[in-house]
């Protein structure tokens, strides 16, 4: 089968990017195409839970801090559902102190990432969390 930029099959990998700022969304929506995914978006955590069950994305990235459902939230009911906790979940956030790393880890995310996020880090950081999935 035919591979894409990226080195995925036909079908590449689907991302969902979760923030509320749709400048963000889009910025990274437009990396993760160029690098080989395929890239889905959610401006808060309850839409986010809503796609992730019915799109079961490969990889979830979530923002912190977020209206209606703050990302922390959102990441920590994913990790709790035993039909999406197996989907590795990267938090990117501004939010880049240790108490927050350390917050991502108790909410079960499977990386962390601090903004602003170079490209070729997100993608790397992306291939990095399926490869181990």
């Amino acid at each position: 089968m035919p591979a894409t930029p990226g080195g995925f099959p036909r079908h590449p990998p689907l991302v969902l990017i979760v923030d509320d700022n749709v400048d963000a969304r889009e910025m990274y929506a437009i990396y993760l195409e160029h690098a080989g995914f395929r890239a889905a978006e959610a401006s808060d955590g309850e839409t986010a839970i809503d796609m992730v069950r019915r799109d079961r994305p490969a990889v979830i990235l979530m923002d912190a801090t977020m209206p209606r459902l703050d990302g922390w939230e959102a990441a920590r009911r994913l990790k709790e559902d035993a039909e999406t906790q197996a989907i590795p979940l990267i938090m990117l956030t501004a939010h880049a102190f240790d108490e927050h790393r350390r917050r991502a880890a108790d909410v079960g995310a499977d990386a962390f990432l601090a903004k602003p996020v170079l490209p070729d880090v997100l993608a790397a950081e992306i291939r990095k969390v399926l490869a181990a999935s």
